[in-house]
């Protein structure tokens, strides 16, 4: 079973030295992280990287305890940016290791989920097996449709 949003912000908290067994987090404490949450992952979403955790509509609709719906393989990279983000609202510096730590978690989540673009190749021969007449190379590419993998298409 994986994380809930909760324990992705206590996780964070923990992180920058403010772990719940000893400061207490209070429920505005939590929203507030729950919106930097949110946001990060909404900005992350925006970015092409697409985890599969569930944004709400409005602020409003999001739930601490909703399961985050993310992969094992991506717990440590939003943790950890978590808590970057996290730390100077509360005064905090965030060690050295902690940043390092962040940065080489999002490279690996992006390298896991990095996907080159396509791309049609023109102006070719067509090469000596080839039945045509009409001309001697391959013909021109058609337009791509461009549609991410969360995205919706309609055939009619």
């Amino acid at each position: 079973m994986g994380y809930t949003k909760r324990q992705f912000i206590e996780e964070a908290y923990g992180e920058i030295g403010m772990a719940s067994y000893v400061f207490d987090l209070d429920v505005d404490v939590l929203q507030r992280a729950l919106r930097r949450l949110d946001s990060m992952m909404a900005e992350w979403n925006g970015r092409g990287i697409r985890l599969g955790y569930p944004l709400p509509a409005s602020p409003d609709d999001s739930d601490l305890d909703e399961p985050a719906q993310v992969p094992d393989w991506a717990n440590e990279a939003i943790i950890l940016n978590l808590a970057v983000r996290l730390a100077p609202g509360h005064g905090k510096t965030v060690s050295p290791q902690t940043l390092f730590a962040a940065k080489r978690a999002i490279d690996g989540v992006l390298a896991r989920v990095a996907m080159p673009p396509e791309v049609q190749i023109t102006g070719l021969p067509r090469g000596a097996g080839s039945k045509s007449h009409e001309s001697p190379f391959l013909p021109s590419p058609s337009d791509t449709l461009t549609a991410g993998p969360d995205s919706e298409l309609e055939f009619l």
